[in-house]
C-alpha cells in the first residue's frame, strides 16, 4: 500500500472534501454553467445559447421531436443522430423546441428578483451565453468572465412562470429604476 494515509479532517475540509464536494454543491439535472458576454445585437428577451450546451440542454426534447417526425425510429437511433450532430436535422428540431421554451438564467449569488430571469433562447457559435447589454445591469454582470447558470423549465406551469413572471422584458422597467442613469448609458455605449 504505497498511498499516504489521510486523516478525518482531510477527508472532510477544502474544495476536495466530502461536505463540499458530495453534500454542498450537487449537479442538476436540465442545466448548465458557462461565462457570460454581450451580445448586443440581440432582442432584450433573447439570450445566446451556444450549441454544446443547448443540445445537452434539450436532449430529451430533441429525441421525442426526432422520434414523432420519423427521422429517427427508436431511442437509440434518434440518440445516435444527436451525438453525430452532423444531420441538419438536429439542429432543426433543436431550434423550433426551443422556441416554445423559456430558460431562466441565474447569476450568483441571487440576492433580488432581478438575479433570475428567463430569456426565449436562440443557438450562437463558441461557447459563451451572449446577453444583450441592458439586461446585465439587473444581474449585476459584466463581461469580465463572470459566469451564469442556464436551467430548464420541465412541466408546463413552470414554462408558463418563467413566460409570465420572469422574462427579462418584463423587468426591464425594475432593472433601470435601479441602475443610475450614467451607469445604462456607459452599459449602452460600451458593452
Amino acid at each position: 500500500h504505497d498511498r499516504p494515509y489521510k486523516s478525518f479532517s482531510d477527508v472532510i475540509e477544502g474544495k476536495e472534501g466530502r461536505s463540499r464536494e458530495n453534500l454542498l454543491g450537487k449537479r442538476v439535472d436540465y442545466s448548465g454553467r458557462s461565462v457570460i458576454v454581450v451580445g448586443p445585437s440581440l432582442p432584450l428577451h433573447q439570450c445566446g445559447l451556444p450549441r454544446e450546451i443547448a443540445i445537452e440542454l434539450f436532449q430529451a426534447f430533441v429525441i421525442r421531436g426526432l422520434i414523432r417526425r420519423h427521422f429517427a425510429p427508436n431511442l437509440r437511433a434518434a440518440k445516435s443522430l444527436i451525438r453525430d450532430k452532423e444531420p441538419p436535422i438536429v439542429w432543426e428540431v433543436l431550434k423550433v423546441v426551443m422556441q416554445g421554451h423559456p430558460v431562466p438564467l441565474n447569476r450568483a449569488p441571487t440576492l433580488h428578483r432581478l438575479g433570475i430571469q428567463a430569456f426565449q433562447p436562440i443557438l450562437v457559435e463558441g461557447r459563451a451565453i451572449r446577453l444583450h447589454p441592458l439586461v446585465c445591469g439587473g444581474f449585476n454582470a459584466d463581461s469580465d468572465g463572470d459566469q451564469m447558470a442556464v436551467h430548464v423549465p420541465l412541466s408546463l406551469e413552470a414554462q408558463a412562470e418563467a413566460r409570465l413572471l420572469m422574462f427579462s422584458h418584463t423587468n426591464l422597467c425594475l432593472q433601470l429604476s435601479e441602475i443610475p442613469f450614467p451607469y445604462q448609458l456607459k452599459i449602452c455605449l460600451y458593452g
